[in-house]
């Protein structure tokens, strides 16, 4: 039995999160935790009974947020039924990221699903705030799943890497477990700096990656001569990319894929869901 958590504003963007998050486990025995987090406004330094009208203001909110919730699992129940799957739902007062935190241990979660937003223009956030706030602060697996991402079954999933950082054999579990679950191969993606050839602790950490899996279907791939964004979704295009995944703990390399791609031709983030894997 899978734990989910799917934090959720009950808008279009959450609701194909959850829709996605579904279909991937559409054969897995879930328990899935909806939670809508009310977040907590900056602290005022207000008297007494501004607090006491503040504290009436949560009640009416969580009160609010429990019905939408109900409704939402109302519309749930209008898919096929799938007897494989339960649903819980929570309502907090809390900060965003605090809250998923706590439910991610105190459930014991073993995936975090949240929808993102791409960006609209050449200066916007590719991944929203809270969905990367979430991603780097909270240590479980996160699958961020794009506004304009349709599911179907990963075939290929990618995994950029610069080699720089090590994998730990947990890190890597949770990947196979990914690629086991789809019947999905691997894509191993390096972008070469103007051909250079790797250190000799980057071709450590490849050697331990290839020993890993070594039973799971997967490629190495290596392009040079390019940027890294644009490596990227070249590899994606060429390829039809269904999934990347990455690991949390090279934060540069992770915020350089995933928030940093400004150029108008970068794609990959508006339709191919992210899986963040942590330590």
């Amino acid at each position: 039995m899978k734990n989910i958590l799917i934090p959720t504003d009950f808008s279009e963007n959450a609701w194909n999160a959850l829709e996605y998050g579904l279909e991937y486990f559409n054969k897995t025995p879930c328990t899935f935790y909806l939670l809508h987090v009310n977040p907590i406004p900056p602290y005022s330094g207000a008297g007494t009974a501004v607090r006491a009208a503040a504290e009436n203001f949560k009640d009416v909110i969580l009160k609010e947020s429990r019905e939408s919730l109900k409704t939402l699992k109302k519309k749930i129940e209008k898919r096929p039924l799938n007897a494989k799957h339960t649903f819980v739902t929570t309502a907090v007062y809390d900060y965003l990221t605090d809250a998923v935190k706590h439910e991610a241990e105190e459930k014991k979660i073993d995936m975090i699903i949240m929808g993102t937003k791409g960006a609209s223009g050449l200066k916007k956030a590719t991944i929203g705030s809270n969905t990367g706030d979430v991603m780097t602060k909270v240590k479980c697996p996160l699958l961020a799943v794009p506004e304009n991402a349709q599911y179907s079954q990963p075939k290929e999933i990618a995994f950029p890497t610069d080699y720089e950082t090590g994998y730990t054999p947990e890190v890597l579990e949770r990947l196979k477990e990914t690629l086991l679950l789809n019947k999905a191969s691997l894509g191993v993606l390096y972008v070469s700096k103007k051909g250079m050839q790797l250190s000799s602790g980057q071709q450590r950490n490849k050697d331990f990656l290839s020993d890993y899996l070594q039973d799971v279907d997967h490629s190495f791939y290596t392009l040079t001569h390019v940027d890294l964004e644009t490596a990227v979704q070249c590899f994606i295009q060429s390829r039809d990319i269904d999934m990347i995944a990455m690991v949390a703990k090279n934060l540069n390399f992770l915020q350089r894929i995933l928030f940093r791609p400004m150029v108008e031709k970068i794609s990959y983030h508006t339709d191919v869901p992210f899986l963040v894997l942590h330590e």
